[in-house]
């Protein structure tokens, strides 16, 4: 009989334990993120616009020797009203995008303002600006991510790019993964699926805001959102089916 009512109890702590984040708002902690690319998606879809012997050889080649998913793993620290988004390694690669263009990313969820530290070729920019303003239109679907309750809402960015993000009013904080933020609390999932790209949070950990440490990143060319975009279209002029696909990966 006692070893029934222990086995009870640890249940019945389990179950609590697996529901307390649902219960409670957490102000400071860090958010491990797996980003994932369906590359074979990707390239089927430039094979349409050029379907030479050559670029279907590449492709081949690449399924051949490639997995068909590049992930990234990365983590969002937060406290008070800052975030710092930092990738941490990509397992994979593409065949045209060096580096995965990656991005720190400062978020100042009071001044609404970022600082984004971007390597685009072979320079290192610093883009200072306000805060990307998205109009985000909630829904009523809701899901389960990383064991908080989040609700759906959907937005189109640059003129035609959809994206569905599902966000958590238990962290309060308007920030996500990447430079996208704006909606009542913490973005914990993210996806493009027109693009083939996805956001989810692995694991969420509350932490004590004195332990952890959030500066803006410092290095890197000075620039704002709008001279970098002149700066990547001024140097992808003549990269032909590529073109679009360079834009987004490094405006995002």
């Amino acid at each position: 009989m006692k070893l029934q009512y222990f086995i009870i109890g640890i249940i019945l702590f389990l179950s609590h334990s697996s529901f307390a984040q649902e219960d409670s708002l957490i102000t400071s902690g860090t958010i491990e993120f797996e980003k994932k690319i369906d590359s074979y998606a990707q390239m089927r879809k430039r094979l349409k616009g050029n379907p030479s012997p050559a670029t279907l050889r590449a492709y081949n080649e690449y399924r051949d020797n490639q997995p068909q998913f590049l992930k990234v793993q990365s983590k969002l620290d937060f406290k008070d009203h800052v975030s710092l988004f930092t990738p941490l390694n990509a397992q994979g690669t593409l065949i045209i995008d060096p580096g995965q263009s990656q991005s720190i990313v400062f978020n100042d969820c009071f001044r609404k303002t970022s600082i984004v530290q971007k390597q685009f070729l072979e320079t290192t920019f610093l883009i200072s600006d306000s805060t990307r303003q998205i109009r985000w239109k909630m829904t009523n679907e809701t899901r389960h991510i990383a064991g908080f309750l989040c609700r759906r809402a959907n937005a189109v960015i640059m003129d035609s790019i959809y994206v569905v993000a599902f966000f958590t009013v238990k962290i309060q904080l308007s920030s996500g993964p990447e430079s996208f933020a704006g909606l009542p609390g913490m973005i914990l999932g993210l996806a493009l699926p027109h693009e083939n790209i996805t956001w989810f949070a692995t694991r969420v950990t509350a932490r004590p805001a004195s332990q952890i440490s959030i500066t803006a990143p410092s290095k890197g060319k000075p620039i704002t959102n709008a001279g970098f975009k002149i700066v990547i279209i001024e140097t992808l002029k003549g990269w032909g089916a590529f073109k679009p696909e360079m834009l987004l990966q490094f405006l995002l």
